[in-house]
């Protein structure tokens, strides 16, 4: 009967688009340019770089409580925060983030600054965009100006190791 129940409250979530208090999960979203301009990460970006950035992402509407990655598969991509809120936990301590924050991004060429036990969990219904580390790294070899960012997280990581 719990299963029945829990099966039947995922799948009502799914369909209204609405977060499931029984249990997080994240789906995609569509990423609208309009939007994307006015997010912290990307403000620095002409159009055409922006439309880069949709082309060559994918973003994720997440429940609060999601784990949206970890230290062990940080490094395939890195993740930025568009909207909503998440937390860095690790070392038994959690660290608070919202889009505008150093902590506003995780993983890809930098999650060798990540402790083992380190876990990026949202902690408020968020959007998330997820950009493989091989289209990261050709963002910065085309010379997307992310410079000011990456160098606020490579602190706030590096101080909280």
């Amino acid at each position: 009967m719990n299963l029945a129940r829990y099966l039947l409250s995922a799948v009502l979530a799914f369909l209204l688009g609405g977060c499931s208090a029984q249990e997080p999960y994240m789906k995609q979203s569509v990423t609208y340019l309009h939007l994307l301009t006015k997010t912290p990460f990307f403000t620095r970006l002409d159009k055409s770089q922006l439309q880069w950035v949709i082309d060559h992402s994918t973003e994720w509407e997440a429940c609060a409580g999601m784990e949206v990655s970890n230290r062990r598969d940080a490094s395939d991509h890195i993740w930025i925060l568009l909207d909503g809120g998440w937390q860095i936990e690790q070392g038994g301590q959690v660290f608070k983030a919202g889009h505008a924050d150093p902590a506003k991004w995780y993983g890809g060429p930098y999650a060798k600054l990540l402790p083992d036990d380190s876990r990026l969990v949202t902690n408020q219904h968020s959007y998330v965009m997820r950009i493989g580390r091989v289209d990261f790294e050709a963002m910065l070899q085309r010379g997307f100006n992310f410079t000011g960012h990456l160098q606020q997280g490579r602190d706030f990581y590096s101080a909280k190791r």
